[in-house]
Order: structure tokens, then sequence, then C-alpha cells
């Protein structure tokens, strides 16, 4: 019996000493490392035109510009002549040479790691390509080092091919995205490049739990719901205009925020969603102050999932989806075109922060003021939000919230 006390006692002793043990923290950003302001232009940039592009009807658009632009990124480097050149412009990277690209690229993914001890984003990059086929060296080498990508090859013949990619997927995606392709999606294809990013961040301050009640939200279709509305009563980095109410609401250590853009109500949906441009974007930001007042949020989740290919289209990469289409800086002696291009977002807003979760994934195959008062914003109606990080000004995710459920 004394023998089993003591060890007993030394057991809590154990446990007592590994709960004080004080736990890693998240590294720091290299502080001699920038990025290129370029890059970030390109990537908000290439958001916010997607974004008009999709926005379309009443239903949910919610994007990750970042994971856009990594996944279209390491495409434009197989590609060659007027298909590169269609790819980069669309991408807002004309001015860019490929190796300027890559490395503004790098430096990102480099300065996006360990953003905030309470923000964890993960990024990450791969490459799946068929067995029997035979892949640039050059490019391969390329997408290793700049987009740090994981390199296989399957039997895309086989349907196990499909489960090991999805396993993946859902691997950096935390489980929130499951799946991404299907073995019909990999019948004809050479390759599959895929960017996935995982955001999970606890706010600043939290909601207080007790604070929320059910409250009415109007949707775009005008059918009243109810839903979970937090609030919070502090001093927020805020801008108001005479259509939209903005605020920041911040993640940690305030590396990351999530900035929600609200249009007054009587506010023309078409000419809201007109004004969400990169060029408006930086000139509010820059319009932010510091105001005391109360928000009114949903605690909602978001699923959303597209297919690219016409958006990109508008935007002018047409090319790469045609028998014109030239990738062969990717692939030896095969006449290849983009087939596919997949994007799959999920959102989940609640008291204590938010997760966010964005795969895109491109196969490639064979050719077939005043003084401000307090205010009070309701987030009551449709609303558009992005999540940014705040060093590099990155838009990690944006998108317009018709129907929160």
């Amino acid at each position: 019996m004394r023998v089993l006390l003591l060890l007993i006692c030394l057991l809590l002793v154990v446990l007592s000493f590994a709960e004080n043990v004080p736990k890693p923290k998240a590294q720091a950003r290299p502080a001699n490392l920038q990025v290129d302001r370029r890059v970030v232009t390109s990537i908000n940039d290439l958001g916010f035109r997607l974004f008009s592009e999709l926005d379309k009807g009443n239903g949910n658009v919610f994007i990750s510009p970042a994971s856009v632009e990594l996944a279209l990124a390491m495409a434009c480097n197989g590609a060659a002549g007027e298909t590169k050149t269609a790819m980069a412009q669309a991408l807002g990277a004309g001015a860019l040479t490929i190796e300027e690209l890559n490395k503004g690229n790098f430096q990102l993914l480099t300065l996006l790691k360990n953003p905030d001890p309470k923000v964890e984003l993960a990024i990450a990059n791969s490459l799946w390509g068929r067995q029997g086929i035979t892949f640039q060296p050059e490019f391969q080498q390329r997408v290793r080092t700049y987009y740090k990508a994981q390199l296989d090859t399957l039997d895309f013949a086989q349907p196990q091919a499909a489960d090991t990619i999805n396993t993946w997927v859902s691997d950096n995606t935390r489980g929130k995205i499951p799946t991404l392709v299907s073995p019909m999606m990999l019948q004809n294809a050479f390759m599959v490049l895929i960017n996935a990013i995982y955001f999970k961040g606890a706010w600043t301050t939290p909601f207080d739990k007790t604070q929320t009640q059910d409250g009415p939200f109007t949707p775009a279709d005008g059918t009243q719901k109810t839903l979970p509305m937090m609030r919070q009563r502090d001093k927020f980095r805020y801008y108001e205009s005479d259509t939209f109410q903005a605020i920041s609401l911040p993640y940690g250590d305030r590396n990351v925020i999530m900035d929600i853009v609200l249009p007054k109500p009587g506010v023309n949906a078409d000419d809201f969603r007109k004004s969400l441009t990169n060029e408006n974007w930086t000139i509010w930001q820059r319009r932010f102050g510091v105001r005391e007042g109360l928000i009114v949020l949903p605690r909602f989740k978001a699923n959303y999932e597209t297919a690219l290919r016409g958006p990109l289209t508008a935007l002018g990469m047409g090319q790469a989806f045609s028998d014109k289409a030239d990738f062969s800086n990717m692939i030896v002696d095969q006449q290849a075109q983009i087939t596919d291009a997949i994007h799959k977002t999920v959102l989940e807003v609640n008291e204590e922060g938010t997760v966010a979760a964005a795969v895109t994934g491109i196969i490639v195959g064979a050719t077939a003021m005043p003084v401000e008062q307090p205010f009070t914003m309701t987030v009551d109606h449709p609303f558009f939000l992005a999540i940014r990080d705040v060093p590099t000004g990155t838009v990690l995710f944006m998108g317009m919230i018709n129907n929160p459920e």
C-alpha cells in the first residue's frame, strides 16, 4: 500500500511539473524578410476581380484569393508563350517575371508562417503527377523550391489515386474539406496542382456567450430568419461612409483581422458589389479610426464550392483551358491544357473566434471626419467580409454572406 501511495504522489508531482512547464511560443516572423508588395497587390486584386465574377446571385460566395493565386502561380511555371502571358495577366502579375512572382510567393509563404500565438495558419502545396508521364525537371524544381510543394506520382487509372489526393486535402484542412477530386476527374489528367489553406484564430476579445441572443437576419431574397446574434461593446477600428459601415475584429495579437463591410439599408446591392474593388479596398483601409460602439454579429457557418473555369476565362486566361494551351514548360511530349479548376471553402464564426479553410485544385490534362458618436452595427442582412494578414496586407479569405446558416 505504501508503495502504491508513493507512486501516486510521484505521478501527481510529475503532472504538476508538466503543467507548469512553459509552452513553446510560436516563432516570430523573420524580421529581415520583406514581402514584394506587387505580389500582395496581385493576390488581393485577383480576389476582388474573381469575386465580382462569382457574386451573381443570392447565395453565399466565400473564396481564398491567396489559395487561388498560389495554385495558379504554380501552374503558370509550366506555361509557355501566349498561355503564360495570359495567365500572368489574369493573375495580375503581368509586370512581374516568373522569377519575381516565384520569389515573391516564397517570401509570402515564409512570412505567413506563425502569424500569432493565438492563430493557426497553415498553407500547403502539392503536385500529383500521373505515372508514366515525363515532367520538365525545371518546372518540378521551381514548384518544390519556391512553393515548398510535396511532389508525388500516382496511377490515376486506379480509384485509390483520388483517395490519396483527398486524404492529403483533408489532412491539410484539418478535416474541414474532406474531398476535392473524383476518380472521373483523373481519367485524362496528367497532373493535379493543389493549394490548401487552414486558418483558426481566437478573437482578441472573445464575445460573451451570455450576451448571445436570437435575432432576425434578412437574407438577400428578403425572407427573414432567426439566428444566434453575438454582441460586443468596445472600442474598434471602424469606418463609415454614406453607403456602408465597416469594422475590424482582430484575432490574437492583432496580426490577423476580420473586416466586415455592411451596406446600409436602402443601398442598391449591385452598386455595393461594384464598389468592392482592390482600389477602393486600399482607400478604405486608410480611413479606419478607433471608435467606441456595439457590434452585433451572427454566429454562423458557410460552405462554398465553385468551378473556376468560367470566371478565370472571363479574366483573360481562357487559352489555358483550350486546345491552344501551351504547357510545354510543364510536360514533355504531351499536348496539355487545364481541364478543371476547382475551389472549395468553409467558414465558421462563433464567440471564440473563426475557423476557415480553402483548397484550390488545378487539373492539367490531355486536350479534349466630424466628432464621432458611439455607433451600433447590427449585421442583420447580407454582408461582405475579408480575413487579412495585417503585416503583409494579404487577403486570405473574402466573401459575401447572403444567407448564413
